[in-house]
């Protein structure tokens, strides 16, 4: 084992877990606005994966090309759910939302089994055999195009919050509710566009996954839970940490499946958010209460 075996590793890593980030971002953007945690985060995530699927296998249309309409796919579900749902959940306790968030989970899991069954489905592209060579890192081109897509979503998601007249509402509910309802914002929709946002983001997440790995229905729960590792790794609610925490899951799983055993690499995840919770509860970028 060399430096260049190292900085493959790394460098796949590293692309690895800005499609964490992502699909983390979703996650993140629903608990900072409405302090709701979509335990359905995962379950969503695989519908997307299938959408890209379908549409590759019946259509054509590659995964890349298919994220914006799976996307636009998921903000009316997130949009809907959220107007017609768990809006009517979100004054009562944390278990009766969790109770609540778990039953979707159950559903949508349990729907994908009875149209998909239990085998896993991949699609092959003519750019997972290909490769870029930059000096010494040989990197696959399906990751750097998924990863270099994660970044370009984040980066618009980003640019919403910060200069659109709607982003500035969201993060004005986010910080006072009571105050965004008294000069007059409806927070019931507001908050039903977040829920769309957050569930948009994971369906562009679903897309670009599916060009690492393949999909089954029970996928979702490994995904619910590494999307909770990685935003209480970067801090609840914080955009910059959801993508901080996914590239640290992304290296941790890389070194630990190279260097040891592939089938240990959830284990370090956990190592490492037991680390985190120890020397800093809030997270690497979160607020202390």
């Amino acid at each position: 084992m060399d430096a260049s075996f190292f900085m493959n590793v790394t460098s796949a890593g590293l692309l690895t877990g800005l499609v964490y980030g992502l699909m983390a971002l979703g996650l993140s953007v629903i608990f900072g606005v409405m302090r709701v945690v979509n335990f359905a985060h995962g379950d969503m995530m695989v519908v997307a994966m299938y959408a890209a699927f379908l549409m590759f296998t019946k259509l054509g249309v590659e995964p890349v090309m298919a994220l914006p309409v799976v996307a636009g796919g998921l903000f009316v579900l997130g949009y809907l759910l959220q107007r017609f749902l768990i809006n009517r959940f979100l004054g009562v306790t944390e278990h009766i939302q969790f109770l609540l968030l778990l039953s979707i989970a159950i559903i949508i899991t349990n729907a994908m089994l009875m149209v998909f069954g239990p085998d896993a489905r991949n699609i092959q592209l003519e750019a997972s055999f290909e490769s870029y060579s930059v000096g010494p890192l040989i990197l696959d081109k399906v990751r750097v195009i998924a990863a270099f897509t994660a970044g370009g979503v984040a980066a618009l998601l980003w640019a919403f919050f910060r200069y659109t007249t709607t982003g500035t509402a969201i993060r004005a509910c986010a910080d006072n509710p009571i105050g965004a309802r008294v000069v007059g914002l409806n927070v019931e929709q507001l908050y039903a566009i977040t829920f769309g946002i957050g569930t948009a983001c994971v369906g562009a997440a679903g897309c670009l996954l599916l060009l690492l790995v393949d999909v089954h229905p029970h996928l979702s729960s490994d995904y619910t839970l590494l999307g909770f590792i990685i935003v209480i790794l970067g801090g609840l609610g914080s955009l910059g940490g959801a993508l901080l925490g996914g590239i640290l899951v992304g290296l941790s799983e890389a070194l630990s499946g190279a260097l040891i055993a592939p089938s240990l690499k959830s284990m370090f995840s956990f190592g490492l958010l037991i680390l985190v919770l120890l020397l800093r509860p809030q997270g690497i970028l979160g607020k202390k209460p």
